[in-house]
């Protein structure tokens, strides 16, 4: 039996062209199953939707009423697939990342520039926060990937790796004759430091490691941005603890130093997030290839 949907567009093709015949050769159809396909719709409905006359058939009141409908969902729904076809084939669509804005400068930028190079039609969102806002972002569906500080420990959330990170803790040249041996974490502590927010996932992995170890942080300044820790080392405000990739420009240019430890803190890593039970767009899967490449 067919479908109401098709019976649908049936009734739409024989409105157009004023004739089961004809409605019969375009959709590639007898014409006893044509006008089996009208009786099925008008016992449906409860209502005569043609006259038929010698010379075709035309449209009662109540098929023109219906017909204004029919032929509006039949276009939206063709227009809806064309646009899905489009997705399929990366020439339309939205793709939202989420990501820091240190992040987004020193590792998304070239990216971006790539994808949008390839995929100039796909609508880029650009969502700024922390890790931890950018995992309720996801779960929410307000954004497709985010590019998060790992570890992500949310059994909802899938986490691929792509770029080792080192935690490290930097200094003004005010420190140089200050620090002159390599500091264990409780000499660290005596010092002025400065760190990002609690709410940030690079803040809580350095805590963590330091209360394994039973040192608990007492920082002097706590900041929302990467570029501020680095900005207050650089006036000698305090030691900073910046990630390294991100910091090597003023250590090269000897405006900060790398202040030496006893023991380092273990590497990490900047990696892509998702939802695990949600399949990504043909925008996100294309976005995620381009990162593993």
């Amino acid at each position: 039996m067919a479908s109401k949907l098709d019976l649908y567009k049936v009734f739409c093709e024989v409105a157009r062209s004023k004739s089961f015949s004809k409605t019969a050769k375009a959709l590639f159809m007898t014409q006893p199953a044509v006008s089996q396909s009208i009786l099925q719709l008008e016992n449906s409905l409860g209502t005569r939707l043609f006259i038929r006359t010698p010379r075709g058939v035309t449209l009662t009141q109540e098929g023109e009423l219906i017909f204004e409908y029919a032929r509006s969902a039949i276009n939206l729904l063709e227009m809806g697939e064309e646009k899905l076809k489009g997705m399929h084939g990366l020439v339309t669509g939205k793709l939202s990342i989420g990501v820091s804005d240190t992040t987004a400068k020193l590792f998304l930028l070239p990216y971006l520039d790539s994808f949008h190079k390839q995929c100039p039609n796909i609508k880029l969102n650009i969502v700024n926060g922390t890790t931890i806002e950018l995992c309720e972002l996801l779960k929410a569906g307000h954004i497709d990937l985010a590019i998060c500080n790992l570890p992500v420990e949310d059994p909802s959330i899938q986490s691929e790796p792509y770029m080792t990170v080192h935690d490290i803790f930097v200094a003004g040249t005010a420190f140089i004759d200050k620090i002159t041996h390599p500091l264990s974490f409780k000499e660290l502590t005596q010092l002025p430091l400065i760190f990002l927010e609690q709410k940030s996932n690079s803040r809580r992995y350095v805590e963590k490691f330091l209360l394994n170890r039973g040192i608990r942080l007492t920082p002097e300044i706590e900041l929302g941005s990467h570029d501020l820790l680095i900005s207050l080392a650089k006036i000698n405000l305090g030691v900073s603890c910046v990630i390294k990739e991100y910091s090597q420009d003023e250590i090269n240019s000897g405006a900060l130093f790398e202040v030496p430890l006893t023991e380092n803190i273990p590497e990490r890593h900047i990696g892509l997030c998702y939802l695990k039970r949600v399949p990504l767009s043909p925008g996100a899967r294309k976005f995620s290839d381009l990162i593993k490449k």
